[in-house]
């Protein structure tokens, strides 16, 4: 079982403070156990992704809102995800090093910046151009040099740069798309999460050949990524 981060229980930063209460009170209880995501999350810091007016709410368990009102931009998926639901996702996905990935959904560029430690390149779509842009700057402010975004619709768009060992939706959708999961590699893994509220559940396939092996290891509930077809008649 791993220890709790060494981390003193008397930091005088408030920030650190802060970090080690989500690590330990929100994100450690949630089943995220990986010693190597725990201390990226410890590393990677959140705040520098978060807008200066959500500055004080960086490691709260809430989807912190981007763009524009707070209400409107978390119903229209303007939003980071909460911190808990990054842990575990990263941790499910086991990256490798030689991972090459593919996220849709840039927002802040948090979830962009812990995939690029652990991965060798990720590209991320953002179909905002004012989230890209926000992105961008705060992945170069964060000396991370491995992570690319784009303006692109994930939903439809083509992405040259792949197949990809890794695709991550950073955000919910009504079903698996296939056009993503034609874009893995042999061993390749996709994770979303996916269904309807009340109940949606995060989502892993591995590809194996000309098959596809699902997972569903846990319920959750996040925002939706704009441009994914919905069922008939269902309105999100």
């Amino acid at each position: 079982m791993n220890m709790p981060l060494n981390t003193s229980a008397n930091i005088s930063d408030p920030i650190a403070q802060a970090r080690y209460n989500m690590i330990e009170q929100q994100i450690r209880p949630w089943n995220v156990l990986d010693a190597d995501v725990l201390d990226l999350l410890a590393v990677v810091r959140r705040e520098d992704f978060v807008p200066a007016a959500y500055r004080s709410l960086a490691f709260s368990d809430i989807e912190i809102p981007l763009l524009g009102d707070a209400e409107e931009a978390v119903r229209l998926g303007h939003s980071m995800l909460q911190p808990r639901l990054e842990a575990r996702m990263l941790q499910d996905l086991r990256l490798l090093p030689t991972d090459r990935v593919l996220e849709i959904g840039a927002g802040s560029g948090y979830m962009a910046a812990l995939l690029a430690h652990r991965a060798e390149h990720v590209v991320s779509l953002e179909i905002v151009p004012a989230l890209a842009e926000m992105a961008r700057d705060n992945l170069q402010r964060a000396g991370i040099a491995n992570a690319h975004v784009r303006v692109s619709d994930g939903s439809r768009d083509a992405v040259p740069e792949g197949p990809f060992d890794v695709i991550v939706l950073s955000g919910s959708v009504a079903e698996v798309p296939q056009n993503l999961l034609a874009m893995l590699r042999e061993g390749g893994r996709l994770a979303a999460i996916v269904g309807q509220e009340p109940v949606m559940r995060f989502t892993l396939v591995r590809r194996a050949g000309d098959r596809f092996e699902t997972t569903q290891p846990w319920d959750t509930i996040a925002p939706r990524l704009v441009g994914f077809a919905e069922p008939s008649g269902f309105s999100f």
